[in-house]
């Protein structure tokens, strides 16, 4: 997988203006062993509950990338450790998580790559509250399934489509 997200948006610019491909604000520390990633999106909207997370990624991920919309919350983690071995063992491309993980030294040894708000050690609860694949928001940023996801050091981007 060879792309730069800076290239995307040089060689994209019609769709930065249309809309179709969209910037996620940089907001996001990376994690996880990939710096870079790319593949269909997978959506999840909990709030502070990683159930849905859990059985999301204990299926078979096929190369999507999981998007979470945490609601931005930074008071529970809703990826830890456990979740990203799942995610590695089960070929989740990457993880971005609007919202906190926790278990970071277990997740920076994983084969996944990992975006989040940030490191909180407080587990989510576990009621099984959620949305999957549904339109969600990331930071103001509208993620519907299947829209593409690309991932490296310089940011997050979001296509309506795959890009060559």
């Amino acid at each position: 997988m060879s792309f730069a997200t800076t290239d995307l948006c040089d060689d994209h610019p019609e769709l930065l203006e249309s809309g179709a491909l969209a910037v996620l604000p940089p907001l996001f520390t990376r994690y996880g062993k990939h710096a870079r990633f790319s593949g269909p999106a997978t959506t999840l909207k909990v709030f502070e509950d990683n159930a849905l997370v859990r059985s999301t990624l204990e299926t078979d991920g096929n190369g999507h990338v999981l998007v979470i919309d945490g609601g931005g919350s930074t008071r529970r983690a809703l990826v830890g450790g456990q979740l990203g071995v799942l995610a590695q063992n089960n070929g989740w491309a990457g993880i971005v998580v609007y919202g906190c993980i926790r278990d970071t030294d277990e997740i920076n040894a994983c084969e996944v790559g990992v975006r989040a708000l940030g490191a909180h050690p407080q587990k989510s609860s576990k009621k099984g509250d959620g949305d999957r694949n549904v339109r969600i928001q990331i930071a103001g940023v509208a993620v519907s399934p299947g829209d593409w996801i690309y991932a490296d050091a310089d940011g997050v981007l979001v296509s309506r489509g795959k890009l060559a």
